[in-house]
């Protein structure tokens, strides 16, 4: 199992240290979010100062940025790291492309094939001969002259993920990535029976070998030295589960598991402005079905059976602005957990 956790990105001075700890301690990787900050800068600095641990965009916003420009960090990050970066894609939801970003919005599963494949065409271009022809219905690449070609590097091109919740973005992922980035909101059950088999039929017709697809998430991971610090963690996943369970794209989910009428529910109390009282409405057993639950002496049999099998890489930071604080021998037991994917 691969094991990833968070940086500090509110502080790119706390960058450095918090880099180098979680390198020495055995995580396979960090991953930055597009919430507060820039994804790039903090893996940026992550990079200089490490030689081992992979560095994810977990994710960045692909339509605020032209393809070119994605293409451009990617590469510079993939040459200064040694090929250790992935760059993670998504779509974000319509309100927030035409309110916070102020970009226009069309179906986005289409429309991210060809963003994904415009970066591949870029980057084509400048490991061969320079020359780039991608023309598509949303993006259009046919100018590139050696001035605006970046320095070679002898390191693999980055891989690239995407973030999936539904069933058009999942066949968008097994057709043309590298891997798929699962929304937490997400349980063992609907991975079984709603998001294996899509990735599975992509995987197919694209003819790629299931071994060289990275599955991450999918889950929360839920734990902590003791016990009050587990219970603390628990109560924020509640509220978290809470949160995204009000959305109606996330219904689904909720649906495999008959809790259709819990989401309506949190849906009319969130309508009504009635966020401090939506987590009180999951109970446990909810939550359970979302998270591994224990402490650090429990977690690793817990992931094992809520995870095992099914996905390749989890995040240990069930929240994104708090790194993870699994012991080294603890990131070693999970490491051991065997998955499908074959790392490169």
């Amino acid at each position: 199992m691969r094991i990833f956790t968070t940086l500090p990105q509110e502080d790119l001075r706390k960058v450095v240290p918090a880099a180098q700890a979680i390198e020495a301690d055995g995580y396979t990787g960090v991953s930055t979010q597009e919430n507060k900050h820039d994804p790039f800068l903090a893996l940026a600095v992550a990079g200089a100062t490490t030689r081992r641990i992979e560095l994810h965009t977990g994710v960045a916003i692909a339509f605020a940025r032209s393809p070119m420009v994605c293409a451009n960090i990617g590469w510079d990050l993939a040459a200064s790291t040694g090929g250790r970066f992935t760059l993670g894609l998504g779509s974000q939801i319509r309100a927030h492309n035409e309110k916070r970003f102020s970009v226009p919005w069309s179906a986005p599963a289409p429309r991210m094939r060809e963003y994904v494949q415009a970066v591949r065409a870029i980057w084509t271009a400048w490991k061969g001969d320079g020359k780039l022809a991608y023309e598509g219905k949303h993006y259009r690449f046919t100018l590139m002259t050696p001035n605006f070609v970046p320095e070679p590097y002898d390191g693999p091109l980055p891989r690239i993920g995407i973030a999936a919740v539904g069933p058009a973005m999942m066949k968008v992922a097994a057709e043309e990535c590298d891997g798929v980035k699962l929304h937490v909101f997400c349980t063992r059950r609907y991975l079984e029976r709603q998001i294996l088999p899509i990735l599975s039929e992509g995987l197919a017709k694209a003819s790629r070998p299931r071994e060289a697809f990275d599955i991450s998430g999918g889950g929360f991971v839920v734990t902590g030295k003791d016990d009050a610090a587990v219970a603390k963690l628990f109560e924020w996943v509640r509220y978290r589960v809470a949160f995204y369970g009000s959305t109606p794209a996330y219904w689904p989910v909720f649906e495999e598991h008959g809790l259709g009428d819990l989401g309506r529910k949190l849906n009319a109390m969130t309508k009504a402005g009635q966020w401090s009282e939506i987590a009180a409405q999951v109970p446990d057993d909810v939550v359970h079905l979302f998270a591994a639950v224990g402490r650090h002496d429990q977690i690793a049999a817990a992931i094992e059976q809520r995870f095992g099998g099914l996905v390749d890489s989890i995040s240990a930071s069930a929240n994104s602005s708090k790194p993870a604080d699994l012991p080294p021998d603890l990131i070693q037991d999970i490491a051991r957990l065997p998955t499908r994917y074959a790392a490169t």
